[in-house]
Formats: C-alpha cells, structure tokens, sequence
C-alpha cells in the first residue's frame, strides 16, 4: 500500500509542471497595468481592425464611429471612460456593468486585446500632424456670423438642437470629413438627423428631426424645438426624409471661408 501511494506521488509530481504549464495558458479577466502597449506595431494594428470588423462592428460601425441610437460611443475621438491604453484595455476585457458592453470571450488572448488597443488608438487624428490653411479665428468669426452655424448647432451649451452638437467634433471628424459636412451634407446622414412628416388622423400634420423610432412609436422635434411622441397604431402616416436639413455652404461661402470655418470646427476638442 506505501508503494502505491509513493507510484501516485510521483506520477503527480510529474503531471505538476504540465497541469500548471496548462493553467497558465488560459486566459482570464485582469485589470491590465499602465505601462504602456507593446502590440503597437503596423502588423498589430492590422490584425486589431480585423478582430474589430469581426466582432465590434455590429454596435460600434464599421467606421467605429459609433451608434446614437445603440449607445455605443464614438471611439475615433476622445474617449469618455478611458483615458489610457490600460483603460481602454480594462474595457474590453471587462465590459462595462449595465451598459451593452460586453467583455471579450474569456479565452480571448491577451494579445489580441492589446492589438484591438492599438487599432482603436490609430483612429483619433493627432492635430500636431496637420498643416491646416484656414483660420481657426476667422473661422469663429464666420461660424457666429456670415455661417449662422449656432442657430442648429450647440457648442459647450450654447445654441441650437437642430443640428449635431459640435463642442468635441474636432475630435470626432478629420479635416477632410468636416469639409464635405460643410459642403457635400448629405454624403452622410445619421438616422438621428433625418427629418420625419407625420399626418395624425384629424388631418394634422407634425414635421421635425426623428429623435428615435422602435415597432411601436416615434419620437420628432420640430422647428421650435418641441418634443412630440406618437405611437404609430394612433397616426394615419409618416414619412422619413433621409436628406440633411443643413444646406451646402458652397453656395453661400467662398472656398477661402470654408477653409477657416473647417480650421475652427477642427480645433474643437477637449482641453488637455
């Protein structure tokens, strides 16, 4: 009975070392250390874009610009929840409790989450690489003025709702995007902005921006900035526009002046 027992102690002290080399290859949730990303090269981004046009894209976009009506956030500008590549790193493994994030599968290397890390921070544009030539002053000068851009659009609380808030769109749009925002407006329309016309049975007719829209009802702000719901089995119809209400300031700006209203807009971002 003692030889058994000393033929099983060793036969474990054999296994020990595979059991533990095992153990060791499982990945598991850790709150990662602030030391910087080591999976930072071209190749590493590479392979994070193709984690994330394979598992992200359904919430997030395939511009990973996010969902308004989702909740998932735009991760090509400032990130809200995260203020370094150990934070954003938590996220994914984590999630984030009572929101629809939802970690990574729990046998997702560690690796891959560091190369998702590095993709997303390729996506925010580093404003110190760009020669821009309008600017920013006459562009502020224009966006109060000649532009009456306040009147839809909000800046750090002040000015209107028809229209995206701007306060962080630098962060939220290259130079190039805010051009043809300023000038090509429809190219692309968030459901957010489109506009609805909704006829109610007396005959009544309500026009504004879609606020949001489920099976059941629909939510619309009009001109005065109104709130009106409707559930849809209690309306005659409605229609959606999917054009910008924003009209293209080529007919009403120079290029020069479109130039430094896109050098403000673009030097709206967070304060450091």
């Amino acid at each position: 009975m003692l030889r058994l027992n000393l033929l099983q102690h060793r036969h474990l002290a054999a296994c020990l070392p595979l059991l533990l080399a095992a153990i060791g290859s499982v990945s598991v949730p850790a709150v990662a250390q602030d030391e910087g990303n080591l999976y930072d090269t071209p190749f590493d981004v590479s392979a994070g874009e193709s984690y994330f046009q394979r598992q992200c894209t359904r919430c997030h976009g395939q511009d990973a610009k996010g969902n308004d009506e989702t909740g998932a956030p735009d991760l090509t500008g400032s990130l809200r929840r995260a203020s370094s590549d150990a934070g954003i790193f938590s996220i994914i493994r984590q999630g984030i409790a009572g929101t629809a994030m939802l970690p990574v599968p729990i046998d997702t290397p560690d690796p891959t989450v560091w190369q998702l890390v590095a993709y997303i921070n390729s996506l925010r544009t580093d404003p110190a690489n760009i020669d821009l030539p309008g600017d920013p002053a006459a562009g502020l000068a224009l966006y109060n003025g000649k532009g009456d851009c306040a009147r839809c659009h909000m800046i750090n609380g002040r000015g209107g709702r028809l229209g995206p808030d701007l306060t962080l769109v630098g962060e939220q749009l290259d130079p190039e995007e805010l051009k043809t925002a300023l000038t090509v407006p429809d190219e692309d329309v968030a459901p957010r902005w489109w506009t609805v016309r909704v006829t109610q049975r007396d005959g009544s007719v309500v026009e504004g921006l879609r606020m949001d829209e489920d099976t059941f009802g629909l939510r619309v702000i009009d001109a005065d900035a109104n709130l009106w719901s409707f559930r849809k089995n209690e309306i005659d119809s409605f229609e959606v526009n999917q054009s910008s209400t924003m009209p293209s300031y080529t007919r009403t700006l120079t290029e020069n002046e479109i130039d430094h209203l896109v050098a403000y807009l673009f030097s709206l971002r967070k304060e450091n």
